[in-house]
């Protein structure tokens, strides 16, 4: 057998970006995988469209939220613009933040290291992140976090190499990256970045001077970017709002509790090396080793990845309910740190490792193809399940080809392997989660010709589904918990989740089902039916009904 060029690990980074959007973007398509928190963006974008007011946040009750700064709400605006008010239109630029994440990866070890195999390494590493995947469909503000901090360690890179002589351009994206960064999440960039300028200031290596740091270029424009929303809320609406923001950002968050502390700590670290696998199995053998090479190498950089992914898991510990999310802000600096390892200790050399790797995340998307094929086999499918399907053989076909003509596997693989997964995956969550409640609501609502503002009693998620199918040209206000009742005869419309209707006196009104949606529940009953019409049947007797109510 031939073995494999290791002079590279990919031919072209910029493919992988095409690949990542490609394999990742069904997630995005319809809400095949929704999250919680992605109510808050989409709701206020929705009433932005109908006031014009695009700097004002509101949640779908019309009350005023301000926990989070402005730039999640308008990427999420922005894509309404540009594409229509729907799931998709929500998630477009944070697909294409997670794709350009990657590449930034890569420009970051070209920048570091100068050697293309670890740039592209890290490239590869970061495309498989799971973490990365999933906040790339989803409209909140941690994918965009990612991308913007990226953009300000490119900064830090490139002046822990060149010092004093260290271009301008590298002060603009430190401070831009980190202004940027404040717009989406507030106190975290500040966290890290204030880390990262210290590490410059006082790097015993190679120090940068405060002269050098103070740019006025471009800390001016930084600060005006950072801190002019934070401005016009405190004109529009006084002192109330700096006091919302900063319970979210620490009165909310921050915990005391050294137990919970220690928790979160031993949880954060592990997930921190979970989510780098298989790739942080192969930097085992020889780890000290290569460990001690890479700090002979360059220990400005092995120091500065280890203070911010110190950093990271010590905010994460902090916290008073943690997320796996909550890593991601440093992931693509850590996948740098760990392609460095891997190419100077042999990782991406070693057949068995590699190809033991290959084995077991080929078998994952095999099992799940074979899931697929047995769906249509149902007469559960439709034509784009052929797609995917079509899709997942062509992909094992090649990886079994790779696998049996390379002594060595291509490192790629592995990373094809998991965005391939997560793309086979979507076509089964498709078949479980579509027609979503606001695309059936929205038929029900055009079909009344409802023409007046419509109350909505209910769970808050499907709420803001109805909410963004139905576009500004409709007004959909959440009814409070504890008083709908009584703030529900002010509607002349309504529509009410199946429980909450037999509390409501309907007479005087007209009932119409206005969605019904598997209950998450039901999912395993769902996938075992054997037919296409058994879990229609499902969908209706174990769904979530909502009704559209009309006062005669």
């Amino acid at each position: 057998m031939r073995a494999a060029p290791t002079s590279a690990v990919i031919s072209n980074p910029w493919v992988l970006l095409l690949l990542f959007c490609g394999l990742v973007g069904p997630f995005a398509l319809d809400f095949h995988l929704h999250y919680p928190d992605e109510i808050y963006y989409r709701d206020a974008s929705v009433k932005m469209l109908q006031t014009g007011d695009y700097l004002t946040t509101y949640l779908g009750s019309g009350e005023l939220r301000f926990k989070k700064p402005i730039l999640t709400y308008w990427a999420v605006l922005a894509g309404f613009k540009l594409f229509g008010v729907h799931a998709f239109g929500s998630r477009f630029f944070f697909l294409l933040a997670g794709a350009a994440t990657v590449g930034l990866t890569y420009l970051l070890g070209k920048t570091v290291f100068g050697d293309r195999r670890i740039a592209g390494t890290a490239a590869l590493i970061s495309a498989s992140n799971p973490i990365l995947i999933f906040a790339a469909t989803r409209s909140i503000p941690d994918v965009l976090l990612v991308l913007t901090l990226t953009g300000s360690a490119l900064g830090f890179a490139g002046l822990l190499r060149d010092g004093e002589q260290a271009k301008s351009k590298f002060l603009w994206l430190l401070y831009l990256g980190l202004a940027l960064a404040f717009e989406v999440k507030g106190l975290p960039a500040v966290a890290l970045g204030g880390i990262g300028i210290l590490y410059l200031l006082f790097n015993p290596w190679q120090r940068i001077s405060w002269k050098k740091l103070l740019y006025l270029p471009a800390l001016l424009v930084a600060l005006g970017i950072a801190l002019f929303w934070f401005v016009a809320m405190w004109q529009l609406h006084g002192p109330v709002f700096l006091a919302s923001f900063l319970e979210d950002q620490v009165g909310t968050r921050v915990t005391s509790r050294v137990l919970l502390v220690l928790q979160n700590g031993t949880v954060a670290s592990l997930l921190l090396v979970g989510m780098f696998l298989p790739w942080v199995a192969l930097a085992i053998p020889k780890l000290k080793s290569t460990l001690a090479t890479a700090w002979k190498e360059n220990p400005q950089f092995f120091v500065f990845a280890l203070l911010w992914g110190l950093a990271i898991v010590g905010m994460g510990a902090l916290t008073s309910k943690f997320y796996e999310r909550y890593l991601l802000p440093v992931a693509p600096v850590l996948a740098l740190w760990l392609a460095w390892i891997l190419v100077r200790g042999g990782g991406l050399d070693r057949a068995k490792g590699l190809k033991i790797a290959a084995v077991f995340l080929l078998s994952l998307v095999g099992l799940v193809v074979g899931v697929n094929a047995w769906l249509l086999g149902t007469g559960s499918g439709d034509s784009w399940s052929f797609v995917y399907l079509a899709f997942g053989v062509l992909f094992l076909g090649y990886g079994v080809w790779a696998f049996l003509r390379s002594a060595v596997l291509p490192p790629k693989v592995l990373a094809l392997s998991i965005l391939f997964l997560f793309f086979q995956v979507s076509g089964i969550t498709r078949l479980i989660s579509l027609p979503h409640q606001g695309v059936q609501a929205k038929q029900a609502v055009e079909q009344l010709g409802v023409d007046a503002p419509i109350g909505f009693a209910g769970g808050l998620h499907e709420g803001s589904k109805i909410r963004m199918s139905l576009g500004p040209a409709y007004d959909l206000v959440d009814l409070s918990r504890d008083r709908w009742k009584e703030e529900a005869k002010d509607f002349r419309y309504l529509i009410l989740e199946d429980r909450l209707l037999s509390e409501w006196d309907t007479v005087g009104y007209e009932v119409h089902v206005a969605s019904t949606h598997l209950d998450s529940k039901a999912i395993p009953d769902f996938i075992r039916a054997s037919s296409s019409a058994e879990r229609e049947e499902l969908r209706i007797k174990q769904g979530r009904s909502y009704f559209l109510l009309e006062k005669k």
